[in-house]
This record gives C-alpha cells, sequence and structure tokens, in this order.
C-alpha cells in the first residue's frame, strides 16, 4: 500500500464513486423511490427531488432541506438518496429560466404532495404565464370558490414546486406582491427577472 491511497481527496473520489454506482444500482433495480440534488440559483440554494413519476419538490434554504427530506422519506419512502442524474432535466430547465432562455418548464411533476383544494390551485397557478400576474381573488375565482382568497394563500405557501409551477405570479389585489414560500427577496427577484 502506498500512502497516496489514505490521501483525503483519493477517499473523497473513491466515495463519489461508490455512491454514484449505489445511486444508479438502486434506480436500474426500482428501489430509488426519491432521488434529490441541489442546485445553486439566484434566490439561493434550491433542493430538487423527484419520484420515478417526476418532479415532486422544490424547496428553499429558508425551509431547512434536511427537514424536507425527512419530510419526504415520511410522505413518500424512506428509499431517498441523492442522485443527481435523475434531476439533472429539472436542473438544466431552472439554469435556461434563471438565464432568460426558458420561460416555462417541461418536465414531468409528480403532485401527489399537494391534494384537494390546494391541488386545484397548484394546477391553477400553471395557467398564469411568464411575466404576468394574477391576484389571490382571481385565482380563487378560476378555481371556482371566489370567497377562498385566505385558502388560496395558504396553497400557494404550500405549492411543493415553487418556481417550476409559478406561484410567485400571485400577487394581492392592489398589485403589492404579498408572502412567499421562499421569502420576500426571493419573490421580488423572480417577478423583477420575468418583467425584464
Amino acid at each position: 500500500m502506498t500512502a497516496d491511497m489514505f490521501h483525503p481527496l483519493a477517499d473523497d473520489a473513491t466515495l463519489a464513486r461508490l455512491h454514484d454506482r449505489l445511486a444508479a444500482d438502486a434506480d436500474a433495480d426500482g428501489v430509488l423511490d426519491v432521488a434529490y440534488r441541489t442546485v445553486d440559483t439566484p434566490v439561493g440554494t434550491l433542493l430538487l427531488a423527484a419520484t420515478p413519476a417526476g418532479l415532486v419538490r422544490v424547496a428553499y434554504d429558508v425551509e431547512d432541506h434536511a427537514a424536507v427530506l425527512t419530510t419526504l422519506a415520511a410522505r413518500i419512502s424512506p428509499r431517498i438518496l441523492r442522485a443527481p442524474r435523475r434531476l439533472d432535466p429539472a436542473a438544466r430547465q431552472l439554469d435556461e429560466y434563471f438565464a432568460k432562455r426558458r420561460t416555462s418548464f417541461d418536465v414531468p411533476v409528480d403532485l401527489r404532495l399537494a391534494d384537494g383544494f390546494r391541488r386545484n390551485v397548484v394546477e391553477q397557478l400553471r395557467a398564469i404565464g411568464y411575466g404576468e400576474r394574477a391576484s389571490y381573488a382571481a385565482v380563487a375565482a378560476a378555481v371556482g370558490n371566489p370567497r377562498a382568497v385566505r385558502a388560496v394563500g395558504s396553497a400557494c405557501a404550500h405549492n411543493p414546486l415553487p418556481v417550476v409551477i409559478p406561484c410567485h405570479r400571485v400577487v394581492r389585489s392592489d398589485g403589492t406582491a404579498g408572502q412567499y414560500v421562499g421569502g420576500a427577496a426571493a419573490k421580488a427577484a423572480l417577478l423583477r427577472l420575468e418583467a425584464a
């Protein structure tokens, strides 16, 4: 044995190769229920998670990525692993969006984390085009419940796929931004990006 075998970089490279092999084998064997990775964006580091059906979660730093992964393990499956390859298309589309080369996302999505009224709202959000804004009241009316303005706000706050499904485009009736899961600065940045 040589001393180079015990060099920390050699160990990191070996561990990375073993992890990549584990992820590839788990995916090939159908036992990787939730793959995840992170991506750095102008609005902070986003956690992306996907099931075999599609992108299931996008989470901001402020949501606590470890807590989000714990919730995914409890609600979907404990068979969860950092496996960036499954999320390459979503990561690429996010890069294109932030570079202003993409105005909509076309990755498959898994909406199992949104149900009932919240799911109706999340599906309606997809109809709000790039650079457009809709009021909470308008979204409530569009889903057939015009009095449910606060419930629409709650549904937006619990949107499992922020940025990809554009809850940031929903604003107050007076035109002010309102609340956002990623924080006020992130919402303002997204609205500015799309307005430019």
